[in-house]
């Protein structure tokens, strides 16, 4: 079956007072192109978190994000009430001793004084913490790759139905075909008419006739794009990835469709042909967001 590679994922896990946050979008791409941000107690497991993407993926251009929202009364940085105080009388004591004024501000003054604000220590990040990580990954790549089952499945129904126009086109094509063998001795002939006193020898003439629709005969063009019509249709069956598979396919199928044109001498015939260009030209385009 197809998948699009085109795709949108987002997950988030409480883990004690923070809110871990994992978005990861996804476009078409003729490899992996992947774009992390990550936050910074997580970024020492970048390496196993792009390997999980690119595992998940295979291919696409995507862009990862992980981020961590905190309670902010927890998250704030804590003061030394303490050292303010002491802050606080040592400057009004040297304000009365030496007549200096006191501060104007005194919450700007005191917090810019050293050491006010209370030095935390670094974090860590523990396994159960990674845990949490790793489960919001994959909970967001889960909801992306379902996103690329559901747009995989609309581009699977689009190019049966551009296969099945092709095919009917490619049918409509036998009428007009065995009409040319005496439409085109009945142009020779005329054409032979016209020109005073001419003389030619009739077996002569149905050999050169022959030669001639032998270069325009279509047969074998007709099979090799119905077979390529089909090997479309059970390429799509297969397990992913099928896009380029499916992309080398149709390059074939638009070979035989030139190929018939370039040998199609009647207007009609011709016209059949553009409409099947048409209908290749869309599954190519859309060809490429398969995955």
């Amino acid at each position: 079956m197809i998948q699009s590679m085109t795709g949108y994922g987002k997950s988030v896990v409480i883990y004690k007072e923070k809110k871990i946050n994992v978005e990861v979008k996804s476009l078409n791409s003729k490899t992996l192109d992947l774009s992390a941000r990550i936050a910074p107690l997580y970024r020492e497991k970048e390496m196993e978190i792009r390997q999980m993407v690119a595992a998940a993926l295979n291919r696409g251009k995507v862009d990862f994000s992980i981020w961590v929202e905190k309670d902010a009364l927890i998250d704030a940085t804590p003061i030394n009430t303490a050292l303010v105080e002491n802050y606080y009388q040592q400057i009004k004591a040297i304000s009365a001793k030496t007549g200096i004024p006191e501060p104007a501000d005194w919450y700007a003054t005191l917090l810019r004084m050293p050491d006010v604000l209370l030095k935390t220590e670094s974090e860590k990040l523990d396994e159960e913490e990674w845990n949490a990580v790793r489960q919001a990954v994959d909970m967001a790549l889960d909801e992306l790759l379902k996103y690329r089952r559901q747009e995989g499945a609309a581009l699977e129904k689009k190019f049966h139905e551009k296969i099945d126009n092709i095919e009917r086109l490619l049918k409509s094509i036998e009428p007009f075909e065995a009409a040319r063998v005496p439409k085109i001795r009945e142009q020779i002939v005329k054409g032979l008419e016209q020109i005073p006193e001419a003389d030619y020898n009739k077996n002569r003439l149905e050999q050169e006739l022959i030669y001639y629709i032998e270069k325009l005969d279509i047969n074998e063009e007709k099979q090799r794009l119905a077979q390529h019509l089909k090997y479309f249709r059970e390429t799509m069956a297969e397990n992913i990835p099928v896009g380029k598979k499916l992309g080398f396919i149709a390059q074939e199928m638009g070979r035989e469709i030139n190929t018939t044109g370039s040998k199609s001498n009647q207007a009609e015939m011709q016209n059949i042909v553009v409409q099947m260009k048409d209908e290749l030209e869309q599954i190519k385009e859309q060809v490429l967001n398969a995955l």
